[in-house]
């Protein structure tokens, strides 16, 4: 029963015509967004990182000075 409501080969073409006629000059201005916003959040990751490690007290892990 599913097997009928999943378009095949043709039907999966045909709509992506219809998709590229509706939406052509729309797909690359949403791509380039896409791109920005991620890069957006990988610099936040990264900056939201650098402020927990500056926050974190000073770890015992360092050896000991030899005197």
């Amino acid at each position: 029963m599913i097997a009928s409501i999943v378009p095949g080969g043709w039907q999966w073409l045909i709509i992506l015509v219809v998709v590229l006629l509706l939406f052509g000059r729309r797909i690359p201005e949403l791509a380039r967004s896409l791109g920005s916003g991620i890069t957006e959040f990988k610099k936040g990751l990264k900056t939201g990182a650098d402020d927990d490690k500056s926050k974190l007290p000073p770890s015992d892990d360092t050896p000991p000075k030899a005197p």
